[in-house]
């Protein structure tokens, strides 16, 4: 209310004058202040709970079995294909690698219960991408060549690749754990409404 030049104790009380911007928030503004709800809270880049290490394991394996063998071909030629092989000749074969990579920036970006919550769809759409992919692989048979049989063997990759989906699509629904049982960093009074 005075410049700073013009008073040093107010005129009508006697107390001292201090610059505002100096003074601690008041009364009224400590109470306006909402506590952060539990689920909203930002948890640490490093936090597992909740099923967020899990499919952040999970996509980072899909990623190298994605190089690993699927199928082994023994005629007409000794061929093995890794899924980044059938993704060279077969554009959709693209889709299990494209997953993955989208899954571990997805899951690692969510930092609070309600963002894991809210992505549980997301992460398993591409899960059952991952798998659907695989069923598809299998069901659409490669064709003989030049009137020449064709034989081959399904490799491991291929069977790991299917098992991550699946773990990714069960994961996937749990993502963000239950809403009943939150914990706060923050100390609570006890009677503030949280939800």
């Amino acid at each position: 209310m005075f410049e700073p030049s013009e008073a040093r104790v107010c005129p009508e009380c006697g107390l001292a004058l201090e610059d505002i911007r100096k003074l601690p928030p008041s009364r009224e503004a400590l109470e306006d202040e909402e506590p952060v709800p539990p689920e909203m809270e930002t948890l640490p880049f490093t936090y597992v709970g909740r099923g967020r290490g899990p499919l952040v394991m999970i996509a980072a394996l899909g990623l190298v079995a994605f190089f690993l063998p699927w199928m082994r071909e023994t005629a007409p030629e000794l061929h093995v294909f890794t899924g980044f092989g059938f993704a060279e000749r077969l554009q959709w074969m693209w889709a299990p690698f494209v997953s993955w990579i989208v899954m571990l920036p997805l899951v690692l970006s969510r930092r609070s219960i309600h963002a894991m919550r809210g992505a549980r769809l997301a992460v398993g759409f591409l899960a059952a991408i991952v798998i659907m992919t695989v069923i598809m692989r299998v069901a659409v048979v490669p064709e003989s060549t030049r009137n020449l049989p064709r034989r081959f063997a399904w490799a491991y990759g291929l069977h790991v690749t299917f098992v991550l989906g699946l773990l990714a699509l069960g994961a996937s629904t749990r993502f963000g754990g239950r809403v009943d049982d939150l914990r706060s960093k923050e100390a609570r009074k006890g009677d503030e409404m949280l939800h």
